[in-house]
């Protein structure tokens, strides 16, 4: 499948972010930290982000622009997200938030289906369990 590279926003600032189906979270360069609310992961958490086994200490809530389109999300701070077909990433957008703002990944042409962002009404399913 293509990558998906995409010039976004966040918190006003342009960024290069990697759409990744393959990652369950969203990452952020800790450049755009000092634009958003962080808290600390106690204790630290491990992930591995490509070859590299890296340690999560902070997390943050990040408001961005895709095409134009508002969305937030939560991501881990990591101080260097490294490169993806050449370029330096400042985020990583993981399924967990793709699938929040119902964006798709097209495979025939690495492109973004951002249908569901300019929709942006959705509905939350709820059980509720009558009292007998």
């Amino acid at each position: 499948m293509p990558r998906v590279i995409k010039g976004i926003e966040i918190e006003g600032q342009p960024a290069t972010a990697l759409f990744d189906t393959n990652a369950l979270y969203s990452f952020v360069s800790s450049r755009f930290v000092r634009c958003v609310t962080t808290s600390a992961m106690v204790p630290p958490v491990r992930v591995s982000l490509g070859d590299r086994r890296i340690e999560i200490q902070t997390y943050c809530l990040v408001q961005g622009t895709i095409e134009g389109l508002s969305f937030f999300t939560d991501a881990a701070v990591v101080d260097d997200l490294g490169r993806a077909d050449g370029q330096v990433l400042d985020a990583i957008i993981g399924a967990r938030s793709m699938a929040q703002w119902e964006i798709r990944v097209d495979p025939r042409n690495g492109s973004l289906d951002l249908e569901g962002l300019r929709r942006r009404e959705f509905t939350e399913f709820i059980q509720v369990t009558a009292r007998p």
